[in-house]
């Protein structure tokens, strides 16, 4: 059952050709022999998920009809999950084991899926690489002496390297994309609005978006199915009705679409190999019959600006909560309020998540907060208006995903490594809008990646261009043989 997709292990499940418990044995005693190489998970759930699956093989005709029953998935370690420890790779919430469930993770149990365990990501999500996790980065499965991206880094790697079927991310400004591209698989971040935050350990909160991380493109179509929608607890979540991503999935009705190529993306300092595969994908869409023509957008630098100072404000009103009151380190050991309050704040956030809130309350501070955070979020205005204005004529906008392939530690020690890898998705995240990558090929025997960015609530759109390219260029598939 190697590499099998949702859709595909679905197939075998519901033909009784595999029982959910050999499923989830076969990913268990994957990442028992090749994690301890990629780092991907921060908490296994062994005995629950073969509970779970013995559950699913013995009441099979009560479960057969959900949606996940006896898929195996992993979820980003950012997602409250009851009865899971829940850390978001931080050190101030060791054995913090929320009493609910996130939203999406919700919707997706009661589909009837089994959660395989937490993954790994940037602490906070604080990052782009899990550089910044207090247990340690994540590897890359196509060069363990490369980065996975983040801060979705070990959902990607697990997925890639079939430690699970798909997995749960979250994006801010990329984290759903990167990884993605930097992994080789298919990466969507919804619409802001169109899958709930509830359940969600913030990080910026008008920004934050959950999202799959999968093989395929109809395994994404698939889960954003269950996912999407509006939620009574997340107030951001849109009253417009989802649609039905898998039913409508096709590669028939592309040849009517009109994409907009950014010039300004392909000025960016992209590597070769990026370039010549994103080149080829642009081909081989005209040759599908889509029309592609340049357009010109606001510069990069604006979007990377407002990153920095509206993002990390957000951050720095987030984590105000980890206080050691309600949440933080066992007090056992301290002396006085003082001192705990010290040691949580202190050695419970790391270098990344200090920088940040300096940054953050420094930009909201009395003074300040005009000459930065208000005129972030103005500059962010502008953004958005440029962006539906150009969408506003086209379809979409294609552009390469990420301008490298994966990257190592050593480039991580950049402050701004996140926001320089996350260039070509920065601007759509500010906007709200909903974006998708796909494999385009291999630069170094490192997986490149392509990406459409949409028109708000344009998910069926890019779904529809991303499954036709798919067909054309082919899943990335990863021989994980070097790992063992």
């Amino acid at each position: 059952m190697e590499n099998f997709t949702i859709v595909q292990l679905r197939e075998k499940l519901l033909a009784k050709e595999i029982s959910a418990v050999e499923a989830v044995q076969y990913y268990l005693d994957r990442i028992n022999k090749l994690d301890k190489k990629l780092n991907s998970y921060i908490t296994v759930c062994d005995e629950k998920s073969l509970e779970d699956a013995r559950y699913f093989d013995n009441n099979f005709d009560s479960q057969k009809d959900k949606k996940l029953a006896g898929i195996p998935l992993s979820v980003k370690d950012v997602f409250s999950t009851k009865g899971i420890m829940t850390t978001c790779a931080s050190h101030i919430l060791d054995g913090y084991v929320p009493v609910y469930d996130a939203t999406v993770v919700k919707k997706s149990l009661e589909e009837g899926a089994i959660i395989i365990g937490k993954t790994n990501l940037d602490q906070f999500c604080h990052g782009s690489g899990t550089v910044t996790s207090y247990y340690g980065p994540s590897r890359n499965p196509w060069d363990t002496t490369k980065l996975p991206g983040g801060s979705s880094g070990g959902s990607a790697a697990a997925v890639a390297a079939d430690l699970c079927t798909a997995s749960l991310g979250t994006e801010t400004a990329g984290s759903i994309r990167l990884p993605s591209s930097w992994c080789g698989l298919v990466g969507l971040k919804p619409t802001y609005g169109r899958a709930s935050r509830y359940g969600i350990l913030a990080m910026g909160s008008s920004l934050d978006c959950p999202g799959p991380i999968c093989k395929s493109v109809e395994d994404c179509a698939y889960m954003l199915d269950i996912i999407a929608g509006r939620d009574l607890h997340d107030n951001t979540t849109s009253t417009k009705e989802a649609g039905n991503y898998l039913a409508n999935l096709t590669d028939k009705d592309i040849k009517s679409l009109k994409l907009a190529l950014p010039v300004e993306y392909l000025e960016l300092e992209l590597e070769e190999g990026v370039r010549k595969n994103f080149m080829d994908a642009i081909e081989k869409l005209k040759q599908l019959g889509v029309t592609i023509e340049e357009v010109h957008v606001m510069d990069s630098k604006y979007a990377m600006a407002v990153y920095t100072i509206t993002c990390r404000s957000e951050v720095s009103s987030n984590l105000s909560r980890y206080d050691g009151v309600r949440f933080g380190l066992n007090a056992e050991n301290t002396d006085t309020i003082q001192s705990y309050y010290e040691e949580v704040r202190g050695l419970g956030f790391g270098k990344e998540n200090k920088r940040r809130v300096m940054t953050g309350t420094y930009s909201l501070s009395a003074g300040y907060v005009d000459e930065y955070f208000r005129k972030s979020e103005q500059v962010r205005e502008l953004i958005k208006e440029d962006l539906d204005n150009i969408l506003s004529k086209y379809d979409a906008i294609v552009a390469p995903t990420t301008p490298s392939t994966a990257l190592s530690d050593k480039d991580a020690e950049n402050p701004l490594f996140g926001e320089n890898a996350d260039v070509l998705a920065e601007a759509s995240s500010e906007a709200g809008l909903p974006g998708i990558t796909i494999p385009s090929g291999l630069s170094n025997n490192m997986p490149t990646g392509i990406q459409f960015i949409g028109q708000k609530f344009g998910e069926q759109t890019i779904l529809n261009l991303a499954y036709a390219l798919e067909k054309n260029i082919g899943r990335q598939v990863l021989d994980t043989a070097s790992l063992e």
